[in-house]
C-alpha cells in the first residue's frame, strides 16, 4: 500500500510540474498552440500555402545572380523538397541546369518564413544572342490539402531579371538547392 501511495504522489508531482512548466512557457511565449503530435508532422506544400517572387541578386564579370523566393503565408506550415524542379517559360534557346544534389534536404516554410532557390546565368553576349524568358515555373510538392481538396500545384513567376545568354556556348540558367532564409540581394 505504501508503494502505491508513493507512486501516486510521484505521478501527481510530475503532473503539477508539467503544468507549471507549460504555464511558464506560455507566459514566455515559447510554447506552441499545436499539440506535440502535430508539431513534427509538416506536410508537403501546396501552391496556396506560399507566395513566390524573383529576387535580383547582383551581377559581376558577366555573371548574373538571382533567386526564386518562397514565403509561407501567415499560419501555414509545410515543406519544399531540397531539389525543386524549375522550368522555363519562353526563351527557347535557354536551358535549365539543375545543380542541386538529388538528396538535398527538404526545407520547412512556417508562418511567414522564407526559402529560396539560387539562380545563376551569364549575360555578356551581344543582344542578338540573348533571350528574355517569360517566366519560371515550379510544381508544388502536393496537389491536395489535408482535406483531400485538389489545389493546382503549378506556380508561375514572371521573369523580371533581364536577358540571358542564348548562344551555342552559354545558354543555361543554373538552379541550386532550396535554401532556408531570405534570398540574398545586391
Amino acid at each position: 500500500m505504501t508503494t502505491r501511495k508513493t507512486i501516486s504522489r510521484v505521478v501527481a508531482a510530475v503532473a503539477v510540474a508539467g503544468i507549471a512548466a507549460g504555464a511558464t512557457a506560455l507566459a514566455a511565449g515559447t510554447a506552441s498552440a499545436a499539440p506535440a503530435s502535430s508539431a513534427s508532422s509538416v506536410q508537403p506544400c501546396t501552391s496556396n500555402q506560399f507566395t513566390s517572387k524573383l529576387v535580383y541578386g547582383g551581377a559581376g564579370a558577366g555573371n548574373r545572380y538571382g533567386a526564386l523566393q518562397f514565403t509561407a503565408n501567415p499560419g501555414e506550415r509545410c515543406y519544399l523538397p531540397g531539389n525543386l524542379e524549375v522550368d522555363l517559360v519562353g526563351a527557347h534557346n535557354v536551358l535549365i541546369d539543375n545543380t542541386a544534389p538529388a538528396d538535398a534536404p527538404a526545407v520547412a516554410l512556417v508562418d511567414g518564413s522564407s526559402a529560396y532557390v539560387p539562380l545563376h546565368w551569364t549575360g555578356i553576349e551581344p543582344y542578338a544572342q540573348q533571350q528574355t524568358p517569360n517566366g519560371l515555373t515550379v510544381v508544388a510538392p502536393s496537389d491536395s490539402n489535408q482535406h483531400g481538396d485538389y489545389i493546382n500545384p503549378n506556380v508561375t513567376v514572371d521573369w523580371t531579371l533581364g536577358e540571358v545568354d542564348a548562344d551555342s556556348v552559354s545558354h543555361t540558367i543554373d538552379v541550386g538547392a532550396v535554401t532556408q532564409g531570405l534570398a540574398p540581394t545586391a
